[in-house]
C-alpha cells in the first residue's frame, strides 16, 4: 500500500467489481483504453487474474486509487513488471476525478516506489497520440516521447497510432512534479 496527500494505491480486491466496472466501463471516457468492460463478470475476471505477487517479472499488476477523503476506489493503475529491471505504466481515472492532479500525485507516488524502492531502472506508457491529457501528464512526470507507432494496435477494430514514452531512473526527479 502506497499513500499520497489524497489517495491509497493499494492492489485490486474482489469487492472493488463494482466500483471498478463504474468508470471503467464509461467508453466515451475511456476511449482510448484498449478495455472497456461490456459486464461486471468482465471485471470479476479481470480482478481474478490480477497476481499474488507485486514485482512478479511478466505480470502486470493492478493497484486501485482510492480516495481517503471518501473511501471510493476512483481509479487504477496497471504496472507490467516486464522484467527485473522494466515496466510499463497504465493509469484511468473517473471521470468527475480527472484535472484535480490527482493522476500525478499518483504517478509520483508508484514512480517514486518503483525507482527508489525496487530500484528498477526505466519506466514506459503507451499512449494513443489523440489522448492528450495523457500525454500532458506523462510529460509533466519527465516522460520523453521515444517512440511513434503508425497504425500498429487494432483497437475495435481499427488501426490506430501508439506513442510510447519513456523515463530512466536517473531522470527521475519526484520534485519537479
Amino acid at each position: 500500500m502506497i499513500e499520497t496527500h489524497r489517495t491509497i494505491l493499494r492492489p485490486v480486491q474482489p469487492e472493488d467489481n463494482q466500483a471498478v466496472y463504474s468508470y471503467r466501463s464509461d467508453s466515451e471516457t475511456n476511449k482510448y483504453q484498449g478495455w472497456i468492460p461490456q459486464t461486471i463478470n468482465e471485471v470479476d475476471e479481470f480482478i481474478a487474474g490480477n497476481p499474488d505477487t507485486f514485482n512478479q517479472s511478466g505480470t502486470w499488476f493492478q493497484l486501485v486509487i482510492v480516495e481517503k477523503e471518501s473511501g471510493s476506489v476512483i481509479g487504477d493503475m496497471g504496472i507490467h513488471f516486464i522484467d527485473d529491471h522494466q515496466v510499463a505504466l497504465g493509469c484511468t481515472l473517473c471521470k468527475n476525478k480527472q484535472g484535480k492532479g490527482i493522476a500525478t500525485e499518483s504517478m509520483t507516488a508508484i514512480l517514486t516506489y518503483l525507482f527508489r524502492n525496487l530500484k528498477k531502472h526505466r519506466a514506459t506508457t503507451s499512449i494513443d497520440p489523440s489522448n492528450t491529457p495523457s500525454i500532458a501528464l506523462v510529460k509533466r512526470l519527465g516522460f520523453r516521447k521515444e517512440a511513434h507507432f503508425k497504425d500498429s494496435l487494432l483497437v475495435k477494430g481499427k488501426w490506430v497510432d501508439d506513442v510510447i514514452y519513456a523515463l530512466l531512473q536517473s531522470e527521475w526527479n519526484e520534485k519537479q512534479v
